[in-house]
């Protein structure tokens, strides 16, 4: 394993570190205001090119695991803003207050 290798896998391990708590304040606000599905699109895309560059230069090795967790990661947290800013219109649409989506 050469340095690059070390280094690449510390920059996906941290930032790793931080989709799980992006995705916990999605779930928890249920608003996701502020958060672009574009932004998140654009770093999963460029999460499965460094995937793919990996698969370019053989052998594969455990950092392209790394790529997969944090694209799934970010898959999930697209998901979520996708559904909370559906849910966030069609309570605009009714007129219900935007703080009230997902209290019962």
């Amino acid at each position: 394993m050469s340095a690059a290798d070390i280094w690449e896998a510390l920059m996906l391990i941290l930032f790793g570190a931080s989709w799980p708590t992006a995705i916990l304040k999605t779930i928890r606000v249920k608003n996701p205001l502020g958060k672009s599905r574009l932004f998140l699109l654009m770093v999963f895309l460029g999460y499965m090119a460094g995937l793919v560059a990996k698969f370019c230069r053989p052998p594969l090795d455990w950092v392209a695991l790394l790529y997969v967790i944090n694209a799934l990661m970010v898959m999930t947290d697209l998901i979520f803003v996708i559904y909370y800013k559906r849910k966030v219109a069609m309570a605009a649409k009714a007129g219900q207050p935007v703080n009230q989506i997902g209290n019962k």
